[in-house]
C-alpha cells in the first residue's frame, strides 16, 4: 500500500482517545485537589480559643526538599543578655544611601525529618501577610550580602505548630545564620499549654525576636521588639470609632473570657456594685460563639465586639498567656483600655506612650477600678479617645501596618539620627494642631542672634546687672527694656549701663503682664529671650546655650526654670506643681526663648478671653504662652540646664509662705481656666532637658565649651 493511502485502524484511535480523556481526567483531579488543599483549615491557638484560618494561595512555594537528621546540632539557647549594642551588627546596614535597613527572606523549602514527616505546618495567613508586605515594602532586598536583617523561612507566629528541636536544628543550618545575629523572628503565640512563657521556647541565640505578650522578665530592652496579638477574626468587621464626644452606655466593660477565678469574683462584685459596670462571659446555654458574650448580671445577649463601642473604658486582663487579643479588640472598637497585667510589656511600647491612650493599673488594684476611671478629666478622656483610634489605624489595624511597625523600629534603632520623633508616633495627626506654623530653614541663621526683652517695673539696680550680664553674651543682638511703671519714668538716659549691644526702652501705657509679649517693632531678630528683672543667676554661658538649643528647637519654648501639671483626684481639678521633677511641661517665660512669631499669637489670636484673663488678674501669662504654643505645635518645651530653683534674693521666707500658698492657688486656677477655653489641655508632658556635651567633664578648659553651666 502506497504512503499517501495509509489510514490509522479504528484500535489506534481508541488508544488515542482514551489516552487523552484519562489525561483531562488527570488534570480536573490535581485542580480539585490543589482548590482542596489551598482552602484546607488549620488552627492557629490565639489566647483562650482556637480560631480557624485559611490558608490562601502560596506564591511562596517549597522548591527544594531538605532533610534534617536527628543527630544535627542545634541553635544555642536564647542569649537573655542582648542589647542593641552587644549582639546587634549594624556593619550590615550601611548598604543604603537614604538611612533605611534592608531585609533578605530565605527561599521556602520543605523541610522533613529521617522519615519524611514534615517538619513545619503550611504558612499561615498572617505569615505570608508578613512577607508579602517586606516584599512589598522598601525594605526588600534580594541580595543576601547587601542585607541588614535575615527572615528565616519558617512561621513562628504559633509556637504550638512547631516541633522545636527540629526547629532549632533548622535554623542552625541557615547559610548566614551566624549565631542567630541581625535574624529576625516574628511570633505572637509564644509559649505551650500548661506553663505559656511569655517568649518563644525555640533556641535562638542571638535572634532578634518580634513577639507577642513579652513580660518584662522576658523582654530585651531596645533590642526585641513587643506585638500586639493579631485577631483574624475581627479584620473584615467593619467598625467606625464613635466620636469622642458622642455618649456611650457604659463606663466600663469586661468581656473577655476563660479569666481566672479570682479576677472573676473581683469583677462580678463590681458588677453588684456598680451599675454602670457591665460584666460579660461565655453565654453557656449553647456552645460558644465568639461573636457573642452574656451578661453576668441580666443574661441578655451581646454582640462581640461591638458592644465594646458602647462603652467608655474597657478592661483587659492577663489572661491564661500575658498577651492576647483583647487589646486589639478594644482599639479596634475605639475604647480606651485598662490594662490589667503586671510586668506586660505593651505592644511598641519602646516608641509608643501608653498613658496617652490607657490606663495602666496593679492588678492589686482591680477592685478599684471604679474609682480610678470616675476620678479622669473629662478632657482627658476626650483625648485618650483620639488617641487609641490613632494607634489602633496606624499600628494595629492590620498584619501588614504591625509589620511596617517593627520594620520602622528597627530602623529607628540602626539610623537613629533619621528616625521618627515621639511627636511623629504619638501626636494625632490634626493640621490645626501639629502642623509646624514656622516656615523656616531647619536651623535659622546664628547671625541674627537674639533680641533681650526684660520686663520690669521699679528694681532699677536688679535691671542694670542684669543689662551688664547680658551683654557679655556673644549671640545678643539687641536688649529692649519694657518700663511697666507708668507712675515713674524710665531712669535717665546717662545712668544706664553702656554696652556694646544696642539697648532700647519702651515704656507702656498700662501695667500689664502681657505688655511682655507684645511684637514690637523694635524686635528685628526671629529669637525672643523673655527674661523678668529679677532673674540674676543666670551665667553667659547658660544663655548662649539656651539660644543655641533654641536653634535646634526653634519652634518650641527653650528655657531654665521648668513647671508642671498635674490632675488632683481630690478638688477634681488641674493642678500647678512647682517641685522639681524629671517630667514637664511647661518652661516659665521669666527666663525662656521663643520665636517672635508667637508674639504675634499672643497679642491677636489667644482664644476666648485668656489675654483679658491675664490682665485682670496680673498673673499667668507664661502659663497662657505655654499653652498656646504647645497648642500651635502639639509638642513640649524643652529644659535648659540642670538647675533646680530660681530664686528671688530679697525674699523673706516667713513673708513668702501666704503669699507662695495663694500664688499656687491662682496658677492652678489658671491651668483649670484656660483647659476650659480650650476644650482640653494642649500641655505635654516631656522628660528631656539639654545639656552641653562634655557637661562637667574633667577635661582641658579648653576644649571644654560652657562649662559655666550652673549646678544643682
Amino acid at each position: 500500500m502506497s504512503r499517501s493511502g495509509y489510514s490509522r485502524g479504528p484500535r489506534l484511535i481508541t488508544t488515542y482517545r482514551t489516552f487523552y480523556i484519562l489525561l483531562f481526567i488527570i488534570i480536573l483531579f490535581g485542580l480539585a485537589l490543589t482548590a482542596l488543599l489551598q482552602f484546607w483549615p488549620h488552627k492557629i491557638e490565639l489566647g483562650d480559643e482556637l480560631v480557624h484560618l485559611n490558608s490562601p494561595s502560596l506564591i511562596l512555594e517549597a522548591r527544594d526538599e531538605v532533610t534534617v537528621h536527628k543527630d544535627s546540632p542545634g541553635a544555642a539557647a536564647r542569649d537573655v543578655s542582648c542589647t542593641f549594642h552587644s549582639c546587634f551588627d549594624v556593619y550590615h546596614c550601611g548598604y543604603n544611601d537614604d538611612s533605611r535597613i534592608s531585609i533578605y527572606i530565605y527561599p521556602f523549602v520543605k523541610y522533613i525529618d529521617e522519615k519524611g514527616i514534615p517538619l513545619t505546618l503550611p504558612l499561615s495567613k498572617e505569615y505570608i501577610t508578613i512577607v508579602r508586605t517586606i516584599m512589598g515594602s522598601v525594605y526588600y532586598e534580594t541580595d543576601p550580602d547587601k542585607a541588614c536583617l535575615f527572615l528565616p523561612p519558617i512561621d513562628f507566629l504559633n509556637q504550638n505548630t512547631l516541633r522545636l528541636a527540629e526547629t532549632s536544628q533548622i535554623l542552625a543550618a541557615l547559610p548566614r545564620w551566624n549565631e542567630g545575629t541581625n535574624h529576625l523572628l516574628f511570633n505572637m503565640l509564644p509559649g505551650s499549654s500548661p506553663d505559656y512563657n511569655t517568649v518563644l521556647d525555640v533556641d535562638s541565640d542571638k535572634a532578634v525576636i518580634a513577639g507577642g505578650g513579652f513580660s518584662s522578665w522576658t523582654y530585651r530592652r531596645t533590642y526585641d521588639v513587643a506585638l500586639p496579638v493579631y485577631n483574624p477574626l475581627t479584620e473584615h468587621l467593619d467598625m467606625p470609632h464613635k466620636s469622642p464626644s458622642e455618649p456611650r452606655q457604659w463606663s466600663l466593660i469586661s468581656a473577655q473570657t476563660g479569666l481566672h477565678s479570682e479576677y472573676k469574683q473581683v469583677l462580678q462584685d463590681l458588677a453588684h456594685k456598680y451599675t454602670d459596670f457591665l460584666l460579660l462571659d461565655r453565654c453557656t446555654d449553647h456552645a460558644y460563639n465568639f461573636s457573642e458574650r452574656c451578661g453576668v448580671s441580666d443574661g441578655n445577649t451581646y454582640s462581640y465586639p461591638f458592644i465594646l463601642q458602647e462603652s467608655t473604658f474597657c478592661i483587659v486582663l492577663r489572661g491564661s498567656r500575658l498577651g492576647n487579643t483583647a487589646l486589639s479588640d478594644v482599639l479596634q472598637a475605639g475604647c480606651i483600655p485598662v490594662i490589667v497585667a503586671d510586668s506586660y510589656v505593651l505592644p511598641f511600647s519602646d516608641v509608643l506612650d501608653w498613658k496617652r491612650a490607657a490606663l495602666i493599673l496593679r492588678e492589686d488594684d482591680l477592685d478599684g477600678v471604679m474609682g480610678i476611671i470616675g476620678n479622669v478629666h473629662p478632657a482627658r478622656v476626650h483625648s485618650m479617645l483620639r488617641q487609641v483610634k490613632h494607634f489602633w489605624e496606624n499600628y494595629f489595624s492590620s498584619m501588614r501596618t504591625i509589620t511596617l511597625t517593627t520594620l520602622q523600629i528597627i530602623n529607628d534603632r540602626v539610623f537613629p539620627y533619621a528616625g521618627k520623633k515621639y511627636e511623629d508616633w504619638n501626636d494625632p495627626p490634626n493640621a490645626a494642631v501639629v502642623q509646624n506654623p514656622l516656615f523656616l530653614p531647619l536651623i535659622p541663621p546664628k547671625t541674627d542672634g537674639f533680641t533681650a526683652v526684660i520686663l520690669t517695673y521699679d528694681r532699677q539696680e536688679m535691671l542694670f546687672h542684669i543689662i551688664q550680664q547680658l551683654a557679655q553674651v556673644p549671640s545678643l543682638s539687641k536688649v529692649l527694656v519694657v518700663w511697666n511703671n507708668q507712675q515713674k519714668p524710665p531712669p535717665p538716659a546717662e545712668t544706664w549701663p553702656k554696652i556694646s549691644k544696642p539697648l532700647k526702652v519702651v515704656q507702656t501705657r498700662h501695667n500689664r503682664l502681657s505688655n511682655r509679649f507684645y511684637p514690637y517693632d523694635e524686635i528685628e531678630t526671629e529669637a525672643v529671650l523673655a527674661l523678668d528683672d529679677d532673674i540674676q543667676m543666670l551665667t553667659t554661658d547658660e544663655l548662649e546655650f539656651g539660644y543655641e538649643v533654641w536653634r535646634q528647637f526653634y519652634d518650641r519654648l527653650v528655657g531654665f526654670p521648668s513647671r508642671l501639671h498635674l490632675w488632683d483626684n481630690i478638688t477634681q481639678s488641674w493642678k500647678y506643681e512647682s517641685e522639681w521633677t524629671s517630667s514637664i511641661s511647661m518652661v516659665l517665660t521669666g527666663a525662656a526663648f521663643y520665636h517672635k512669631y508667637y508674639s504675634y499669637l499672643y497679642t491677636n489670636s489667644l482664644p476666648g478671653n485668656i489675654k483679658s484673663w491675664v490682665d485682670d488678674h496680673m498673673n499667668c501669662e507664661d502659663i497662657a504662652m505655654n499653652f498656646l504654643i504647645a497648642n500651635t505645635t502639639g509638642k513640649g518645651p524643652i529644659k535648659v540646664s540642670p538647675r533646680q530653683k530660681f530664686k528671688c534674693p530679697e525674699c523673706l521666707n516667713q513673708v513668702m509662705l501666704s503669699a507662695d500658698l495663694n500664688h499656687m492657688i491662682e496658677r492652678s486656677e489658671c491651668i483649670t481656666k484656660f483647659a476650659e477655653i480650650y476644650g482640653m489641655i494642649p500641655l505635654k508632658i516631656i522628660e528631656f532637658r539639654a545639656d552641653p556635651v562634655l557637661y562637667k567633664e574633667n577635661i582641658d578648659p579648653r576644649f571644654q565649651w560652657f562649662s559655666d553651666i550652673g549646678s544643682l
